[in-house]
């Protein structure tokens, strides 16, 4: 599964080239930009405000992530309540500076859920901030912990888990829909308990945040399978042996590997690689989230059955499913979907409409 905030929090950690717009200074997000009333140019920092090389950036990847890792294990050490809190200061600094994540954020719940009055949803935009950091947070606990201990503690329940286990017994394959909901990390784990999983991810363009994301995704029953060109005939493999295959797929894909289908009430780009899987394999498509159930790092498991027609030789259905089930997760509690993510950036060939996210502006 790949993990939009997992690989851009690497990449931006770990030297992302920094931005100047007016007098402020901050990493530039990536993905396409579009002219409009309101949009800002954005120019190189002079060399003076670039960050330097350190010694960090020039060790071997496998040796610098291996530091990142103890790194993580020494502020997850921490008491959870110091750790939530710091993670709810996080969101009030997001909100304070209207950084990327709330401007994300509120574009985004102005496009999804355009009926809500003004009130109401400035307080979700509050709730999203706070939730995505106590997220950050919590992944790299399940990170740096012993998964067989993050399951017996964390996941206080457990719905369809023999929905699962069947599946993978039937030995059709089977392939998990996860969307980005509550917390996957630990969906992750869970899946691994059960036997081998293959997880589609989004390697981070440098070689220390990969290196990063073996180490802490890594173990027995877990293969990360980079999401390029050779990723599906993997994939086809595991499932043709009755494997399993983890996927997110509410991420926008590059033109060509999408349908444009509605996604709360909005066009946007989907995938079509669930439907390709299943349609040529047989495999059992399961829709599967770990739902954040309290304070602490609480948990409830699902598992789901998908509708047929996420097979369908029809992409537009088989997407169009695909988004609709995603959607109905997303909407039981809004406030644990990823709304930092540039979902509809990519927009309907000759609809004429630009990418909603280009005219943001910063407030200094």
């Amino acid at each position: 599964m790949t993990d939009a905030w997992a690989t851009r929090w690497i990449r931006e950690s770990m030297g992302t080239p920094w931005t100047l717009e007016g007098r402020t200074i901050y990493r530039a997000a990536p993905g396409r930009t579009c002219t409009g009333k309101g949009s800002a140019p954005r120019i190189a920092a002079p060399p003076s405000l670039l960050p330097r090389r350190t010694k960090l950036a020039r060790m071997k990847p496998e040796r610098a992530a291996k530091l990142y890792h103890r790194l993580a294990t020494l502020l997850t050490a921490l008491p959870w309540s110091w750790q939530r809190a710091l993670a709810d200061a996080l969101a009030w600094l997001w909100g304070r500076l209207d950084a990327r994540e709330s401007r994300v954020t509120r574009r985004n719940l102005e496009l999804a859920y355009p009926e809500l009055p003004a009130v109401q949803r400035a307080r979700l935009h509050q709730d999203v901030l706070r939730t995505t950091a106590r997220q950050a947070l919590e992944t790299l606990y399940l990170w740096t912990h012993d998964p067989a201990t993050n399951l017996e503690r964390h996941l206080r329940e457990r719905h369809g888990q023999a929905l699962y286990d069947a599946a993978l017994a039937a030995g059709k394959g089977v392939i998990v829909v996860a969307p980005h909901y509550g917390n996957w990390e630990l969906l992750n784990q869970w899946l691994a308990s059960r036997g081998p999983i293959a997880i589609v991810y989004a390697p981070p363009e440098n070689p220390v945040g990969d290196a990063f994301l073996q180490l802490a995704r890594g173990g027995d029953n877990v293969r990360q399978v980079r999401a390029e060109g050779p990723a599906v005939r993997q994939l086809f493999k595991v499932l043709k042996d009755g494997g399993a295959v983890g996927i997110l797929p509410d991420q926008q894909p590059k033109n060509g590997d999408g349908v444009f289908v509605p996604f709360f009430g909005v066009q946007a780009l989907t995938m079509t690689l669930v439907n390709r899987l299943a349609e040529r394999t047989g495999a059992t498509v399961l829709y599967a989230w770990c739902e954040r159930t309290g304070p602490d790092i609480e948990f409830a498991l699902h598992v789901e059955p998908a509708p047929a027609q996420i097979a369908d030789p029809d992409l537009q259905v088989a997407a169009g499913t695909l988004s609709a089930g995603i959607e109905r997760i997303a909407r039981r509690d809004p406030a644990q979907y990823q709304w930092t993510y540039k979902r509809y950036t990519l927009r309907p060939p000759g609809s004429g409409e630009c990418d909603p996210y280009a005219t943001e502006r910063h407030p200094h």
